[in-house]
């Protein structure tokens, strides 16, 4: 079977992004993986795959598969390059695209200048929602890791995130930390980590160790948990720049109530066909 594909990157956090519409694709895990390999495959972090959708609401359906095969049901910077390929591909002439993801409708907006906003919907704080193991919502819990504790934040941008607030980004332990937190028995369905480093009120800076994919480049859910519990700390503004390794978000949260607009580039590497 030979399966066109094109490779795409949100600040550095890249995608294989498959057209399901036109194309009959079914990845299984083991496809998903090496696709994914970076030696044997194509290489990414994750494979987005595009579907037709029976909601009536959305144009599309969103499906998200991390590195190590399993599905996910959020990606934000993947969410920019869909919305950049389901127009570069021609399936849509829309500027204002709603798509279907595992966790609800999501609406993707292209804007005049090439970046897309993305409205990311309210995040969710109670424990169940998450999922996170613990008697009550709080603004923050304590969590034992090897006999240390570590005070988190937690909140769901459609996918579990867990935020720690550090003095010193450079120095943070995001693989060694970020891996045993990812895994906490806390966490049923695992969990992806923010380190956040807060510069100034509208300014920080944020590595994240993604579940089932490590530390990558960029995450837009992360960046927008990020800003979220920064917000409900009262440390941060209702716009704030975020600075991740691979580049530039802007996230807008104006408070309970409302959602989440995330903005930042997508970017196309290249096309081609692969055999499964």
């Amino acid at each position: 079977m030979s399966l066109r594909f094109v490779k795409m990157h949100g600040l550095g956090n890249d995608f294989v992004v498959l057209d399901g519409v036109r194309q009959n694709i079914a990845p299984s895990s083991e496809q998903v993986r090496f696709l994914a390999d970076r030696h044997f495959g194509i290489g990414c972090d994750q494979l987005l795959l595009v579907e037709p959708t029976p909601n009536p609401n959305a144009l599309f359906r969103y499906r998200i598969f991390n590195a190590d095969g399993s599905e996910v049901e959020q990606c934000g910077n993947g969410a920019r390059c869909f919305a950049r390929f389901v127009r570069d591909e021609g399936l849509t002439i829309a500027d204002t695209i709603p798509v279907e993801t595992a966790s609800g409708i999501i609406v993707l907006h292209i804007e005049a200048n090439g970046q897309v906003r993305v409205n990311m919907g309210e995040p969710r704080f109670e424990p169940a929602d998450i999922p996170f193991i613990a008697p009550e919502r709080s603004l923050s819990y304590p969590l034992s890791v090897q006999h240390e504790i570590h005070n988190i934040s937690v909140v769901s941008m459609g996918n579990p995130h867990a935020v720690l607030r550090v003095d010193n980004l450079d120095h943070a332990p995001v693989k060694e930390l970020g891996s045993l937190i990812e895994t906490h028995p806390r966490f049923p369905k695992h969990t992806n980590v923010g380190f956040m480093q807060v510069l100034t009120p509208n300014h920080i800076r944020l590595r994240v160790y993604e579940r089932g994919a490590g530390e990558t480049l960029a995450c837009g859910t992360g960046a927008c948990a990020a800003v979220v519990a920064g917000r409900v700390h009262g440390w941060l503004s209702e716009e704030v720049r975020v600075d991740l390794p691979g580049g530039q978000l802007t996230i807008h949260w104006a408070g309970e109530g409302h959602p989440v607009m995330m903005t930042g580039p997508a970017s196309r590497v290249f096309t081609g066909h692969i055999d499964l």
